[in-house]
């Protein structure tokens, strides 16, 4: 039979069960981000003393550069392709770009009221 001295004693050990649970998965999770932090300021350190390292190496000697256009993008963008589609010059040219799904006239809604 439940008393309320039993009631008592069951919701204590409850809540002290709880709470001690709480306690060490808190104790956890800070020292699984404190890890994770410790690494990533790590990686931080090591890709930030790479770069310096390559800014500051000598510059290498270019011995292609003609055809190399990697370095400046103003050059490079000259030998680029159009960036979009030509229209059709003919019918036969429009009719051979569309595909087989693609409607042949582009769908126009009537107009005026739709709700009569």
């Amino acid at each position: 039979m439940n008393t309320i001295r039993s009631t008592w004693i069951g919701w204590g050990t409850l809540i002290a069960a709880g709470g001690g649970a709480y306690f060490f998965a808190k104790r956890s999770i800070n020292a699984d981000k404190k890890a994770r932090h410790e690494a990533d300021m790590k990686r931080r350190r090591l890709v930030e003393s790479l770069e310096y390292s390559a800014s500051h190496t000598p510059p290498k000697e270019h011995h292609h550069k003609a055809t190399d256009h990697a370095g400046n993008p103003s050059e490079e963008a000259t030998t680029d392709p159009a960036p979009t589609r030509h229209p059709p010059e003919n019918e036969e040219q429009r009719i051979m770009e569309k595909s087989k799904y693609e409607a042949s006239q582009p769908f126009r809604a009537k107009k005026g009221d739709r709700f009569s």
